[in-house]
């Protein structure tokens, strides 16, 4: 495994590429935490958000990542059949490969985004994934230029939420319903 420095040098031009994880609590979060427990290394440029089930993240959420600056982004859930919510990594594959399809409509590498599927034992993998995706970027370089626009993104169909503009209509106060 390399370590955070090995990782930096690596790099091309200077570039360290920003990457967001999202993680759920139960397995992904987990592994995150036994990764650092047993000391393993894995760069220090993969931001965790950590999330109570992966089966959370809508595509707006995920292109929000690389709206606000990300040059990567992966979902990090449960192995299949251990959702802690029944369906929720299930949900989030779909969500993931949509959101994949709608960056190569803007003009950006579907590579970007990634689903990973982790146990909470699996800390190594979770420091693989990370270095994996380091990489990768890196590989890719730096994402396009110009912001990723939302207005593409139809919001969502039932309930009362709209996901493009993550307000409840419900509530006049504006407050965020991520």
């Amino acid at each position: 495994m390399k370590t955070q420095t090995e990782t930096k040098e690596k790099t091309t031009d200077g570039f360290v590429p920003k990457i967001v994880a999202f993680c759920c609590n139960f397995c992904a979060y987990a592994a995150a935490d036994l990764a650092g427990v047993s000391r393993l290394s894995y760069p220090p440029n993969v931001r965790i958000i950590r999330l109570p089930c992966s089966g959370k993240v809508d595509v707006p959420l995920l292109l929000e990542a690389f709206t606000e600056g990300a040059d990567g982004v992966y979902v990090a859930g449960c192995l299949d059949g251990d959702c802690h919510y029944m369906e929720g990594n299930t949900t989030a594959k779909r969500r993931v490969a949509e959101a994949r399809r709608l960056l190569v409509e803007v003009g950006i590498e579907p590579e970007r985004l990634e689903m990973f599927q982790l146990s909470a034992a699996m800390g190594q993998r979770f420091a693989e994934i990370a270095v994996e995706m380091t990489e990768r970027i890196t590989r890719l370089g730096p994402r396009p230029a110009g912001r990723v626009s939302l207005g593409r993104v139809r919001p969502c169909t039932g309930g009362t939420t709209s996901c493009r503009e993550g307000v409840n209509e419900g509530d006049r106060s504006g407050k965020k319903t991520v």
